[in-house]
């Protein structure tokens, strides 16, 4: 028996009506979503930490929701997890044809745009009431990555800047009219524009082909990074972050980055 069998048959005996695991036989495809997130988001974490060993184990747990949700399915009657299986397999066949399709198919090799092309015709053979650029843009993903998502589908039919400095002129409108916002004291309003500036930023990085959600994940690792740096400087002196006002913590927190740069530069 291979490892995805008796995984299979792990969950097939955990959701077993009589002899199962009750809060296994109690969960469905909504009570499971935020574990399904939280894995795929451990899984990313462990990649970051360059945790081999951790995203192994990591990507047990991921595929223990698609197991666990197949049963689900399997259990009314609606897929298997071998249906998933396959279907996932001819997607793969369906849209690599410049590795699995004809020989003129091969020749021919990878052609720009042919996977969003052919995502687009699978989206609309699976929906005939699909009328809009932007449908199918799932609503649970992070908000950064869906705007990036969104700004894409409409660029898709001409809705875009010709360059990145057209995003990078919009960063500056929206950065005044949340100035003016801010003057004018009015939160709905302040809320709205600071939406705006994100979403703005999120087109640049589509521009620059910089994935925004990674790229704020690894601005927030240096800034925990750096941040930790300068407590531990700190308290090495006898004093704790509380104990000093804001232009001492600044100098500290320059002391930080500055001790990190020279870090760098002797690797």
């Amino acid at each position: 028996m291979n490892g995805i069998e008796k995984l299979l048959e792990v969950m097939a005996k955990l959701r077993d009506p009589v002899e199962g695991c009750p809060w296994d036989r109690e969960q469905d495809y909504a009570s499971l979503a935020p574990y399904t997130l939280e894995e795929a988001y451990e899984v990313v974490d462990a990649i970051h930490r360059h945790d081999v060993d951790g995203i192994r184990d990591e990507l047990g747990d991921l595929l223990l929701q698609v197991v666990f949700h197949s049963r689900v399915a399997e259990e009314s009657g609606a897929f298997s997890f071998d249906d998933v299986a396959q279907g996932i397999a001819r997607k793969m066949l369906r849209r690599h044809p410049h590795v699995f399709g004809s020989e003129e198919d091969i020749r021919r090799g990878a052609v720009p745009g042919s996977w969003e092309r052919i995502k687009a015709g699978e989206r609309a053979a699976r929906d005939n009431s699909a009328k809009s650029a932007l449908d199918g843009v799932a609503l649970a993903l992070p908000s950064l990555t869906r705007a990036e998502k969104l700004g894409r589908r409409a660029a898709r039919v001409g809705f875009d800047w010709p360059d990145r400095e057209g995003p990078a002129e919009k960063i500056e409108e929206e950065l005044a009219e949340l100035k003016d916002a801010l003057r004018r004291g009015h939160d709905a309003h302040q809320a709205e524009e600071l939406g705006d500036l994100l979403f703005a930023v999120a087109n640049l990085a589509r521009h620059l082909k910089i994935d925004p959600e990674q790229a704020l994940a690894a601005a927030n690792r240096k800034f925990e990074r750096r941040f930790r740096q300068m407590e531990q400087s700190i308290k090495s002196g006898g004093e704790t972050p509380q104990d000093l006002d804001l232009d001492a913590l600044e100098e500290h927190w320059q002391a930080s980055k500055q001790s990190e740069r020279e870090a760098k530069l002797t690797k």
